[in-house]
């Protein structure tokens, strides 16, 4: 029954739609009729300015972040903790309040992945930033971030199975999420 509320919980926390909130109520624009059309921070960059996208970048990392960093200190375990991020994501994605329709998934995934292991977060940035500057493609960075996730979550967390397992279907998923942009670049 606590894995139930767990997983419900992080999924309602995750399905907050920050980019949609911050962009109709700051700056009175549907952030998903501008740019790409996804209420993720690369988008509100585009549609909000930096200030804005700013706040959506920190808003999306904290819901994955504040689900498994609660679950971790309560001493749920690993487990359950990454069940936590691996919900809020979810929820990030397929939000019931944009009728499954959401974000990409990496801030807040990222978040997550701190939560769970600050140097694999720390990684994942780096390998973000890396991809990025590398290629001028944010998607490239967001794919080779989340490519190093679960190498340094097994790594940083001793072989911890629950964390790596997350760190693979984090993975997939923004794989999954950024399907289009993969077939762009190719």
């Amino acid at each position: 029954m606590i894995l139930f509320l767990i997983v419900l919980c992080s999924f309602a926390v995750g399905s907050i739609p920050f980019g949609y909130l911050i962009g109709r109520l700051v700056y009175r624009k549907d952030i998903r009729e501008h740019g790409s059309g996804n209420i993720g921070a690369m988008n509100a960059l585009r549609s909000l300015g930096k200030t804005g996208a700013t706040a959506v970048l920190i808003l999306d990392a904290a819901k994955g972040f504040a689900p498994a960093f609660f679950v971790m200190e309560r001493g749920y375990g690993d487990v359950a903790a990454s069940l936590a991020a691996a919900s809020a994501v979810v929820g990030h994605c397929f939000s019931p309040w944009l009728l499954g329709r959401g974000g990409k998934g990496v801030a807040t995934s990222f978040g997550a992945i701190f939560a769970l292991n600050g140097y694999a977060g720390g990684i994942a940035v780096l390998g973000w930033i890396a991809g990025a500057l590398a290629t001028q493609y944010s998607s490239v960075g967001s794919f080779f971030g989340s490519l190093l996730a679960p190498i340094a979550l097994y790594v940083f967390s001793y072989g911890s199975v629950a964390e790596t397992l997350y760190g693979i279907f984090a993975l997939l998923l923004i794989g999954y999420t950024h399907r289009d942009n993969i077939m762009r670049l190719r």
